[in-house]
Protein backbone atom coordinates (compact mmCIF):
# COMPACT_ATOMS: atom_id res chain seq x y z
CA UNK A 1 0.00 0.00 0.00
CA UNK A 2 1.98 2.79 -1.25
CA UNK A 3 0.22 5.75 0.63
CA UNK A 4 0.79 8.41 3.43
CA UNK A 5 -1.60 7.57 6.83
CA UNK A 6 -1.89 10.99 8.85
CA UNK A 7 -3.75 10.88 12.03
CA UNK A 8 -4.65 14.00 13.56
CA UNK A 9 -6.87 15.55 16.29
CA UNK A 10 -6.54 18.07 19.18
CA UNK A 11 -3.91 17.29 22.35
CA UNK A 12 -5.32 14.28 24.40
CA UNK A 13 -7.41 12.78 21.79
CA UNK A 14 -6.05 8.96 21.40
CA UNK A 15 -3.68 9.61 18.35
CA UNK A 16 -0.46 7.67 19.72
CA UNK A 17 -2.29 4.35 20.56
CA UNK A 18 -4.41 4.68 17.04
CA UNK A 19 -0.67 5.10 15.08
CA UNK A 20 0.92 2.05 16.91
CA UNK A 21 -2.11 -0.44 15.84
CA UNK A 22 -1.96 1.51 12.06
CA UNK A 23 1.33 0.87 11.91
CA UNK A 24 1.17 -2.90 12.94
CA UNK A 25 -1.35 -3.10 10.40
CA UNK A 26 0.24 -1.80 7.58
CA UNK A 27 4.08 -2.45 7.96
CA UNK A 28 4.07 1.61 9.25
CA UNK A 29 6.47 3.70 10.23
CA UNK A 30 5.89 6.90 12.65
CA UNK A 31 6.93 10.14 11.48
CA UNK A 32 6.37 12.62 14.26
CA UNK A 33 4.15 16.09 13.12
CA UNK A 34 4.10 17.90 16.28
CA UNK A 35 6.43 20.96 16.27
CA UNK A 36 7.53 20.75 19.92
CA UNK A 37 8.10 16.88 19.97
CA UNK A 38 11.35 17.18 17.40
CA UNK A 39 13.45 18.97 20.81
CA UNK A 40 15.28 16.87 22.79
CA UNK A 41 14.78 17.19 27.41
CA UNK A 42 11.25 18.15 26.35
CA UNK A 43 9.40 14.90 27.10
CA UNK A 44 6.87 15.62 29.46
CA UNK A 45 5.74 18.55 28.25
CA UNK A 46 5.03 17.91 24.68
CA UNK A 47 4.03 14.53 26.00
CA UNK A 48 5.88 12.73 23.74
CA UNK A 49 5.22 9.02 23.17
CA UNK A 50 7.68 6.91 25.63
CA UNK A 51 10.16 4.26 24.75
CA UNK A 52 7.19 1.40 26.12
CA UNK A 53 4.31 2.85 23.53
CA UNK A 54 6.30 2.68 20.76
CA UNK A 55 6.12 -1.37 20.61
CA UNK A 56 8.87 -1.86 18.62
CA UNK A 57 7.52 0.73 15.87
CA UNK A 58 9.80 3.05 14.19
CA UNK A 59 9.58 6.70 14.88
CA UNK A 60 11.06 9.22 12.88
CA UNK A 61 11.86 12.82 13.65
CA UNK A 62 11.39 13.32 17.38
CA UNK A 63 14.55 14.49 19.47
CA UNK A 64 16.71 15.57 16.18
CA UNK A 65 17.25 18.91 17.88
CA UNK A 66 18.13 20.78 21.02
CA UNK A 67 16.09 23.43 22.62
CA UNK A 68 18.50 26.44 21.60
CA UNK A 69 18.32 25.45 18.03
CA UNK A 70 15.38 27.14 15.65
CA UNK A 71 13.44 24.42 13.53
CA UNK A 72 11.22 25.90 10.79
CA UNK A 73 8.37 24.42 9.16
CA UNK A 74 10.68 24.73 5.76
CA UNK A 75 13.07 22.42 7.54
CA UNK A 76 10.15 19.88 8.38
CA UNK A 77 9.27 19.96 5.09
CA UNK A 78 12.37 18.96 4.01
CA UNK A 79 12.89 16.24 6.63
CA UNK A 80 9.36 14.56 6.32
CA UNK A 81 9.71 14.83 2.70
CA UNK A 82 12.79 12.65 2.64
CA UNK A 83 11.34 10.73 5.40
CA UNK A 84 8.47 9.67 3.71
CA UNK A 85 10.65 8.80 0.41
CA UNK A 86 12.94 6.41 2.56
CA UNK A 87 10.06 4.55 4.18
CA UNK A 88 8.11 3.47 0.85
CA UNK A 89 11.39 2.38 -0.23
CA UNK A 90 11.18 -0.36 2.47
CA UNK A 91 8.25 -0.98 1.38
CA UNK A 92 6.38 0.41 4.36
CA UNK A 93 4.02 2.81 5.12
CA UNK A 94 4.84 6.11 6.35
CA UNK A 95 2.23 7.59 9.51
CA UNK A 96 2.53 11.11 10.20
CA UNK A 97 0.94 11.71 13.58
CA UNK A 98 0.89 14.95 15.74
CA UNK A 99 -1.43 18.31 15.94
CA UNK A 100 0.48 20.73 14.03
CA UNK A 101 -1.53 21.10 10.96
CA UNK A 102 1.17 23.96 9.57
CA UNK A 103 3.83 20.67 9.37
CA UNK A 104 1.46 18.60 7.74
CA UNK A 105 0.05 20.49 4.69
CA UNK A 106 4.04 21.89 4.53
CA UNK A 107 5.00 18.22 3.80
CA UNK A 108 2.05 16.91 1.75
CA UNK A 109 0.99 19.84 -0.27
CA UNK A 110 3.28 21.88 -2.93
CA UNK A 111 3.62 24.63 -0.79
CA UNK A 112 6.71 26.13 -1.80
CA UNK A 113 8.61 28.34 0.93
CA UNK A 114 10.88 31.77 -0.73
CA UNK A 115 13.49 33.80 0.58
CA UNK A 116 11.49 36.61 1.30
CA UNK A 117 9.16 34.06 4.12
CA UNK A 118 12.23 34.64 6.03
CA UNK A 119 11.07 36.48 9.40
CA UNK A 120 12.25 40.10 9.45
CA UNK A 121 11.87 42.58 12.40
CA UNK A 122 10.33 46.43 11.46
CA UNK A 123 10.15 48.97 14.27
CA UNK A 124 6.98 49.86 13.68
CA UNK A 125 3.43 49.28 15.34
CA UNK A 126 1.09 46.69 14.03
CA UNK A 127 -1.87 49.30 12.90
CA UNK A 128 0.72 51.22 10.90
CA UNK A 129 2.22 48.02 8.87
CA UNK A 130 -1.51 47.08 8.86
CA UNK A 131 -2.45 50.48 6.88
CA UNK A 132 0.89 50.02 4.71
CA UNK A 133 -0.62 46.46 3.31
CA UNK A 134 -3.94 47.72 2.67
CA UNK A 135 -2.47 50.36 0.51
CA UNK A 136 -0.83 47.68 -1.36
CA UNK A 137 -2.87 44.78 -1.19
CA UNK A 138 -6.70 46.18 -0.61
CA UNK A 139 -8.09 42.58 -1.22
CA UNK A 140 -6.15 41.28 1.67
CA UNK A 141 -7.74 38.78 4.61
CA UNK A 142 -5.34 39.07 6.79
CA UNK A 143 -6.66 40.14 10.38
CA UNK A 144 -5.47 43.65 11.34
CA UNK A 145 -3.85 42.36 14.64
CA UNK A 146 -2.02 38.94 13.03
CA UNK A 147 1.63 40.97 12.88
CA UNK A 148 3.45 38.39 11.78
CA UNK A 149 1.07 37.67 9.09
CA UNK A 150 1.15 41.39 7.75
CA UNK A 151 4.68 41.23 8.11
CA UNK A 152 5.04 38.47 5.83
CA UNK A 153 2.98 39.65 3.19
CA UNK A 154 4.61 42.98 3.12
CA UNK A 155 8.17 40.64 2.35
CA UNK A 156 6.02 39.17 -0.19
CA UNK A 157 4.90 42.48 -1.79
CA UNK A 158 8.28 44.11 -1.75
CA UNK A 159 10.12 41.01 -3.32
CA UNK A 160 7.30 39.78 -6.19
CA UNK A 161 5.97 43.40 -6.80
CA UNK A 162 2.15 41.77 -6.42
CA UNK A 163 0.01 41.47 -3.82
CA UNK A 164 0.10 38.57 -1.55
CA UNK A 165 -3.42 37.47 -1.54
CA UNK A 166 -2.42 36.51 -5.68
CA UNK A 167 -0.44 34.20 -4.88
CA UNK A 168 -1.35 30.77 -5.92
CA UNK A 169 -2.85 28.24 -3.39
CA UNK A 170 -0.92 25.23 -2.22
CA UNK A 171 -3.62 23.06 -2.94
CA UNK A 172 -1.98 20.09 -4.48
CA UNK A 173 -1.37 16.74 -2.74
CA UNK A 174 2.01 15.41 -3.42
CA UNK A 175 1.35 11.72 -1.73
CA UNK A 176 -1.71 9.44 -2.21
CA UNK A 177 -3.06 10.68 1.34
CA UNK A 178 -5.49 9.44 3.47
CA UNK A 179 -6.01 11.43 6.13
CA UNK A 180 -7.90 10.37 9.50
CA UNK A 181 -9.10 12.32 12.46
CA UNK A 182 -10.03 11.26 16.18
CA UNK A 183 -12.63 13.52 17.78
CA UNK A 184 -14.57 13.02 20.82
CA UNK A 185 -17.27 15.20 22.72
CA UNK A 186 -15.66 18.51 23.50
CA UNK A 187 -16.46 17.78 27.90
CA UNK A 188 -15.03 14.21 27.11
CA UNK A 189 -12.17 16.23 25.83
CA UNK A 190 -11.62 18.54 28.54
CA UNK A 191 -11.85 16.14 30.84
CA UNK A 192 -9.33 14.70 29.44
CA UNK A 193 -6.85 17.41 28.89
CA UNK A 194 -7.47 18.25 32.78
CA UNK A 195 -6.86 14.64 33.85
CA UNK A 196 -3.16 14.80 31.48
CA UNK A 197 -1.80 17.87 32.95
CA UNK A 198 -2.15 16.65 36.23
CA UNK A 199 -0.68 13.48 35.11
CA UNK A 200 2.40 15.44 33.62
CA UNK A 201 2.89 17.13 37.08
CA UNK A 202 3.00 13.46 38.68
CA UNK A 203 5.36 12.29 36.19
CA UNK A 204 8.14 15.15 36.75
CA UNK A 205 7.01 18.30 34.29
CA UNK A 206 8.24 20.58 37.39
CA UNK A 207 11.40 19.28 37.14
CA UNK A 208 11.37 19.69 33.38
CA UNK A 209 10.45 22.89 33.23
CA UNK A 210 12.57 24.14 36.20
CA UNK A 211 15.11 22.81 33.74
CA UNK A 212 14.36 24.68 30.93
CA UNK A 213 13.50 27.89 33.26
CA UNK A 214 17.26 27.84 34.70
CA UNK A 215 18.68 27.66 30.40
CA UNK A 216 20.35 31.08 29.68
CA UNK A 217 18.23 31.69 26.91
CA UNK A 218 14.15 31.76 25.79
CA UNK A 219 13.92 30.29 22.40
CA UNK A 220 11.13 29.58 20.68
CA UNK A 221 11.38 26.08 21.28
CA UNK A 222 10.90 26.80 25.57
CA UNK A 223 8.18 29.42 24.71
CA UNK A 224 6.30 27.12 22.23
CA UNK A 225 4.62 24.14 23.77
CA UNK A 226 1.83 24.28 26.56
CA UNK A 227 3.95 23.62 30.21
CA UNK A 228 7.11 25.19 30.84
CA UNK A 229 6.22 29.30 30.12
CA UNK A 230 3.03 28.46 32.44
CA UNK A 231 5.03 27.46 35.58
CA UNK A 232 7.56 30.08 35.15
CA UNK A 233 5.57 32.40 37.32
CA UNK A 234 5.80 29.64 40.00
CA UNK A 235 9.53 28.95 40.22
CA UNK A 236 9.60 33.36 39.89
CA UNK A 237 7.37 33.54 42.94
CA UNK A 238 4.65 35.11 41.32
CA UNK A 239 1.60 32.83 41.15
CA UNK A 240 1.23 29.79 43.28
CA UNK A 241 1.37 26.12 41.74
CA UNK A 242 -2.37 25.90 41.67
CA UNK A 243 -2.28 29.11 39.34
CA UNK A 244 0.01 28.12 36.98
CA UNK A 245 -1.49 24.78 36.61
CA UNK A 246 -5.10 26.24 36.21
CA UNK A 247 -3.40 28.29 33.34
CA UNK A 248 -2.09 25.52 31.67
CA UNK A 249 -5.02 23.38 31.53
CA UNK A 250 -7.06 26.77 30.05
CA UNK A 251 -4.27 27.33 27.48
CA UNK A 252 -4.85 23.60 26.29
CA UNK A 253 -7.94 23.58 25.66
CA UNK A 254 -8.17 26.76 24.17
CA UNK A 255 -5.01 25.05 22.12
CA UNK A 256 -7.61 22.06 21.07
CA UNK A 257 -9.94 24.44 20.05
CA UNK A 258 -7.50 26.19 17.39
CA UNK A 259 -6.49 22.69 16.15
CA UNK A 260 -10.09 22.00 15.35
CA UNK A 261 -10.66 24.75 13.62
CA UNK A 262 -7.14 24.52 11.28
CA UNK A 263 -7.81 20.83 10.58
CA UNK A 264 -11.42 21.32 9.62
CA UNK A 265 -10.64 24.25 7.31
CA UNK A 266 -7.33 23.32 6.14
CA UNK A 267 -6.97 19.24 5.35
CA UNK A 268 -9.76 17.09 3.96
CA UNK A 269 -9.88 14.75 7.34
CA UNK A 270 -12.63 11.75 7.36
CA UNK A 271 -13.22 12.07 11.44
CA UNK A 272 -13.78 9.30 13.77
CA UNK A 273 -15.42 9.27 17.42
CA UNK A 274 -13.46 7.59 19.67
CA UNK A 275 -14.82 4.78 22.05
CA UNK A 276 -12.54 5.10 24.51
CA UNK A 277 -14.61 1.92 26.44
CA UNK A 278 -13.98 0.11 23.39
CA UNK A 279 -10.84 1.75 21.44
CA UNK A 280 -10.32 -1.42 19.64
CA UNK A 281 -13.71 -0.32 18.11
CA UNK A 282 -12.56 2.83 17.22
CA UNK A 283 -9.34 0.95 15.71
CA UNK A 284 -11.55 -1.52 13.87
CA UNK A 285 -13.58 1.66 12.19
CA UNK A 286 -10.38 3.24 11.00
CA UNK A 287 -9.21 0.27 9.24
CA UNK A 288 -12.26 -0.42 7.27
CA UNK A 289 -12.34 2.81 6.01
CA UNK A 290 -8.36 2.57 5.02
CA UNK A 291 -9.52 -1.01 3.64
CA UNK A 292 -12.61 0.95 1.49
CA UNK A 293 -9.88 3.71 -0.01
Amino acid sequence: MKKVIVIVGPTAVGKTKLSIELAKAYQGEIINADSTQVYRSMDIATAKVKEKEKEGIPHHLFDIKDPKEDYTVYDYQKDCRKKIEEIFKRGNTPILVGGTGLYIKAALYNYQFEEEEKNEEDSRDTQTLYQELLTKDPKTTIHPKNRKRILRALQYYNFHQKPFSEKKKADTLLYDTIFLGLTTDRTILYEKINRRVDAMIEEGLLEEAKKMYELPYRSKAILTPIGYKELFPYFEGNQSLEECISTMKKNSRHYAKRQYTFFRHQLPIVWFPVNYNHFDQTVEDVKNYIEEK
